[in-house]
């Protein structure tokens, strides 16, 4: 067990180096910088002399060769300090941390309700003895997975917010207010779920010792729960680790729908003013999550199947 979890640590760190990496690589390919984007400003009239753009640059570290540039960003980031914003100064780090508190409110709400809908989903979908309706509920998650999650928010602002006056359309204050942005954020997350572990449940019922627990008595019920969903569950619980990481990235678009203070409008303005330290602290930090869930969820597997613990300690 001991190497089973070093091995997924070691993986876990040479992702978010590799997430580090790459956005660093992207982000100085990408034409124009945030330094004369700052100081163009836009503004009529105003001229900038190279001398102060070459100040400029130097004040942030931008004059330095690429590969030191590289070298001493990463040795920042390994103490968790991404430098400060250009476009306003601030410390990056700082400005992601304190906009992620209202980012997990929405995703973790998200995820709870993708759980209920797309579990529901498959056992209702799975469990009923009428085939019309198993297969209409089970055709639910497809459709959710195809529906654009930014129209599937301005369908609920227009019909929760504009028409019934039920919930806020706008804003981050009170529970009320991450209703419908965890909606939008559940709806296709809870469908790829649903789907996953339809089809695990469909495949397992379809198993010797799911008809020879039927044979002798036991309701559908108590086969699914007491014997199917276990099995089941591991293949959806992968799936679940990869859509929970990728909730951070749907806040972005989800935040600017619904306007909501975040993760998502600090991530859309720090893209626009081209702003590379808050634009990689974001990407670390989402790497971070995405590694850190798929970490815990590599070590329940062997709770649910111990032959992955045996297949490991083989395999070292």
């Amino acid at each position: 067990m001991t190497r089973y979890l070093l091995r997924r640590i070691l993986q876990a760190v040479f992702v978010l180096w590799a997430a580090f990496t790459v956005s660093f690589v992207i982000l100085y390919l990408l034409p124009g910088d945030a330094v004369s984007a700052k100081l163009g400003g836009g503004e009529a009239g105003l001229s900038v002399t190279p001398e102060q753009l070459a100040a400029a640059k130097a004040e942030y570290g931008l004059d330095d060769p690429l590969p030191l540039q590289y070298g001493k960003r990463l040795l920042a980031a390994l103490q968790g300090d991404f430098g400060r914003s250009i476009a306003t100064g601030d410390d990056a780090t700082n400005m992601v941390v304190s906009a992620l508190p209202p980012t997990l409110a929405v995703t973790g709400f998200a995820l709870v309700l993708a759980i209920l809908f797309g579990g529901g989903i498959a056992f209702a979908g799975t469990l009923t003895r009428h085939r019309w309706l198993g297969n209409l509920l089970l055709a639910l998650p497809p459709l959710g997975i195809s529906l654009p999650p930014f129209w599937v928010g301005l369908l609920l602002v227009q019909f929760f917010s504009f028409q019934l006056r039920l919930l806020p359309a706008l804003g981050s204050n009170g529970f009320e207010s991450l209703i419908l942005p965890a909606i939008t954020l559940a709806i296709p997350t809870g469908a790829i779920i649903g789907q996953v572990l339809a089809k695990s449940l469909r495949t397992q019922l379809a198993e010797p010792y799911a008809e020879i627990a039927l044979a002798k008595g036991a309701s559908r019920s108590r086969v699914h729960f007491g014997h199917l969903l276990r099995n089941a569950a591991v293949p959806t619980l992968t799936i679940a680790g990869v859509v929970a990481g990728n909730l951070i990235a749907g806040s972005v678009i989800t935040e600017t729908v619904f306007s909501r203070d975040g993760l998502g409008r600090v991530t859309s303005s720090a893209v626009t003013a081209q702003d590379i330290p808050v634009v990689q602290a974001v990407i670390v930090l989402a790497a971070l999550v995405f590694v850190v869930i798929n970490l815990l969820v590599d070590l329940v597997y062997p709770l649910l199947d111990p032959r992955i613990r045996h297949r490991e300690t083989a395999d070292a």
